[in-house]
């Protein structure tokens, strides 16, 4: 017993150990961790030194890498914005994937197997890494992007093709046994097991969160994520599909929770981990002796089945109107195979479709595609990116007041002077580092980081903050810090600068006290000038801008209620009713106003 633990506390340091040596060497190199984690796991596992003689045992647990990475994706999805993407979802993801499972097939039988081994191979081949390219995605920060947007909506079409490949597999098995479910089973199941899940979000999840966060103990909170995250995906692999599906959706069920931070907090230390061990395991999973045996073979299936997907991606992307770069940097991320093609070709295995020596040799390209994914992302950034400058990590923030300001741009300098002339002290962020410069050299003390990043909040005191000071020009930023603010802190008092009515209207629904619509004020002042230019004495002028700024902030409260995220501005019927109508009620009060200055006149020449 002794010895059968010792043996496993050496495999467990040999994995730690090779990931602490490999990742941060290859970083050094500029390969990135992806590629020291598949090289560390090829120098221990069976064709290294040997520590490990079953990768596939380790890539099964490792999945949960996978697992945990596309629950926190799920927790940055609300359910609105993943109805938004539904057409991207359907139609980008089906038209990707039919038309390069479609001539990934006749590479197959070119290459002269059998349709049914072609089609199987193919279909395994399609189903790009999810791991790979969140991972790549996630570091260069383009998940919430348009362009990641795409990527990730035909991840999810390609998860949600397990079942119905699955099912293909069994159609095609020389091997019938009463056992196999017929497809509307197989359908119907996985269906339900979508239902169960979905009213478990609704209706259970939050109350017990509430209830955890009431004994305040942080480890239970810990183990109830990972519950969430873990039961939802063994709900959704008993009901055929993939784990990483059951664990999106359960995070897009708790995107809209207040305990949404938290969860995302507690469980990333484990995603980190567990997807490091899986590229791990993926290295491992290369079997030396197979390239060795097949190796010609091998070799043109990698290097033809990226082409033909490569150039299927681009042109897809290119069909959906995206621009050359995005199309390319696309087809870059998404040409390799994916973890789950070792789920399809093992059953198509066991029932018969494909022999163990197709399998292998599938496999095997399906992991080298996977190997040299990174490398190739490399060499892409290096030679056909356009070269963008990289930010620095953020700052430390030593100096915590009661007001923090976020983004020191033109509307946010006129706030700070203000503020601090006032004798109030504000730490002020930005991150523009042109700008942090200028103004430290200047004697502003300033720092620099991404606000919206709830860690650095954090670490500028949003907890004990009085007043939080919102001036930046992104909306979507300005609404992630907004919402956090409010999270952890419910009494901080908020003024946002606002983008356009859209944005102030999204504010409002996050119980903004004070909403800055950044070309209002100007703008009302163009008007009084331009009326006193016509003519109108400048005191009645003033008159009537502040009655149109008095009215139309308080309407904007009255459309704000009626306004839906699902609806463009000119389609929401109620909304546009509301506006007509306050726009008559000013214009009747500004007239008014007129009259009552003209009878004034009137009566001041009579007397």
């Amino acid at each position: 017993m002794a010895a059968e633990g010792a043996s496993s506390l050496v495999q467990v340091v040999a994995l730690l150990g090779a990931a602490v040596i490999a990742v941060p060497l290859f970083k050094r190199l500029g390969l990135g961790s992806v590629l020291g984690y598949l090289a560390a796991g090829l120098i221990i596992g069976p064709f290294g030194f040997g520590l490990f003689t079953d990768p596939q045992a380790i890539l099964h647990v490792a999945e949960l890498g996978v697992v945990i990475f596309l629950f926190v994706i799920g927790l940055e999805m609300h359910p609105s914005h993943l109805w938004h993407l539904r057409k991207q979802i359907f139609g980008l993801g089906s038209l990707q994937v039919i038309l390069a499972a479609a001539l990934l097939t006749g590479v197959g039988v070119a290459f002269g197997f059998s349709l049914p081994i072609s089609f199987v191979s193919a279909s395994g081949f399609v189903l790009t890494s999810t791991a790979i390219v969140m991972s790549e995605l996630a570091e260069r920060n383009q998940l919430s992007t348009s362009s990641g947007q795409k990527i990730v909506s035909v991840l999810l079409f390609e998860d949600l093709l397990i079942v119905p490949l699955l099912a293909i597999v069994s159609f095609l098995s020389p091997i019938h046994t009463e056992s196999d479910k017929p497809l509307w089973q197989s359908i119907g199941i996985s269906l339900l097991s979508i239902v169960i899940l979905v009213a478990i979000g609704r209706w259970l999840l939050n109350p017990l969160f509430k209830i955890l966060a009431r004994y305040k103990a942080r480890e239970v909170m810990t183990a109830a994520a990972l519950l969430v995250v873990l039961g939802a995906a063994l709900l959704m692999e008993w009901g055929g599909l993939s784990m990483a599906m059951g664990a999106f959706l359960a995070g897009v069920l708790l995107s809209e929770s207040s305990f949404r931070h938290q969860l995302e907090a507690d469980v990333e230390p484990f995603r980190g981990l567990l997807l490091g061990l899986f590229f791990l395991g993926v290295g491992m999973a290369l079997d030396l002796a197979v390239v060795a045996d097949n190796w010609l073979l091998i070799l043109l299936g990698v290097v033809v089945l990226m082409i033909v997907k490569f150039a299927t991606i681009y042109g897809v992307a290119r069909i959906a109107k995206s621009d050359h770069q995005e199309a390319i940097d696309r087809a870059f991320l998404m040409a390799q195979g994916g973890e789950f093609a070792f789920v399809l070709y093992s059953a198509a295995t066991s029932q018969g479709v494909l022999n163990e020596v197709d399998n292998a040799n599938m496999t095997t390209i399906v992991v080298l595609s996977m190997a040299i994914t990174p490398l190739l992302l490399i060499l892409q950034q290096k030679f056909l990116q356009p070269k963008v400058k990289t930010l620095r990590e953020a700052d430390n923030v030593d100096e915590k007041h009661s007001v923090l300001l976020i983004g020191m741009g033109r509307f946010g300098q006129v706030i700070n002077r203000i503020l601090q002339f006032s004798g109030y002290k504000v730490t002020i962020i930005d991150m523009d580092e042109t700008t942090i410069s200028g103004i430290n050299k200047y004697g502003i003390k300033a720092y620099f980081g991404d606000a919206s990043r709830p860690e650095l909040l954090l670490k500028a005191g949003i907890e004990d903050a009085k007043v939080l000071v919102v001036a930046i020009d992104n909306p979507e930023q300005t609404l992630r810090i907004v919402e956090f603010a409010k999270e952890v802190n419910p009494n901080i008092k908020l003024v946002v600068r606002s983008y356009d009515r859209v944005h102030t209207f999204r504010l409002y629904g996050k119980g903004v006290n004070d909403i800055i619509r950044e070309t209002f004020d100007s703008a009302v002042r163009s008007g009084k000038r331009t009326l006193e230019y016509l003519g109108m004495p400048k005191e009645i002028a003033e008159k009537v801008g502040e009655l149109y700024f008095r009215m139309d902030r308080n309407g904007m409260g009255k459309m704000a209620s009626l306004y839906d995220p699902e609806l463009s501005l000119f389609a929401n019927e109620a909304m546009l009713e509301e506006g007509k109508l306050q726009d008559q009620k000013i214009a009747e009060m500004i007239q008014i106003l007129l009259e009552e200055e003209k009878n004034k006149v009137s009566n001041e020449t009579l007397n």
